[in-house]
């Protein structure tokens, strides 16, 4: 970076000083918790994020220096959320990964599902579920609800990948069938009241910080 293109001390202080109060800021909304799912303390949290991140950013511009600590989840933070403080409506968008672990598995639980839905030498879906995995994944949502499906991915040979549930406020409820054609095109980040994030990497970071706990108590090469 350019010296002309340097931020001024000034403007590295008032970086400092914006932390400092997002600091007061997510102190003061800790303090005045009503619930795990405070919205106050999202937002001063996210401002917090934001502040401290900028903060980061400017010192190393100017005096090549980091700060010390890390915010868990900035990275990935959502923006400050504007819905209404009471949701009349609620929308769940869901996602979740599955690889295809054991074809064979999959196969066998869609032709025993055609079987007992009737003649599995009729023409149609249920006739290939045995032999056809598209068709077999077919039979299998048909049939079982996705929450069963995530409880019993094992039997179906499927292995679980990553998976998010966002819940998101909305005003009222929308006309049957006015979002079936693009059901996840018009998700609003700042209307997430809350959401939940299932990923092996959350598994990865705890055991890496397992070992780094470990090493340092009881020393390198000990």
């Amino acid at each position: 970076m350019s010296d002309a293109a340097q931020p001024t001390a000034a403007e590295v202080r008032a970086a400092a000083e914006a932390v400092k109060a997002a600091l007061d800021r997510h102190l003061a909304a800790v303090e005045r918790r009503t619930g795990d799912d405070d919205t106050a303390v999202y937002e001063a949290f996210n401002a917090l994020a934001t502040a401290a991140e900028a903060y980061d950013e400017i010192l190393y511009d100017r005096y090549d220096e980091v700060t010390p600590f890390e915010i868990p989840g900035a990275d990935g933070a959502l923006p400050p959320y504007t819905g209404p403080d009471e949701p009349h409506a609620l929308s769940l968008l869901i996602r979740r990964d599955y690889a295809v672990a054991e074809p064979n598995r999959l196969l066998a639980q869609a032709r025993r599902l055609a079987e007992i839905d009737g003649d599995p030498d009729a023409p149609g879906p249920a006739a290939r579920a045995g032999v056809s995995p598209f068709a077999a994944l077919g039979v299998l949502f048909g049939e079982y609800e996705p929450d069963e499906i995530a409880s019993r991915h094992k039997e179906f040979g499927l292995e679980e990948g990553d998976s998010t549930l966002w819940v998101t406020a909305a005003d009222e409820l929308p006309e049957p069938g006015e979002w079936l054609n693009a059901p996840f095109e018009h998700a609003d980040p700042e209307r997430i009241i809350c959401r939940f994030d299932v990923s092996a990497v959350f598994d990865e970071e705890d055991d890496a910080d397992l070992e780094d706990a470990r090493e340092e108590a009881v020393g390198p090469g000990a």
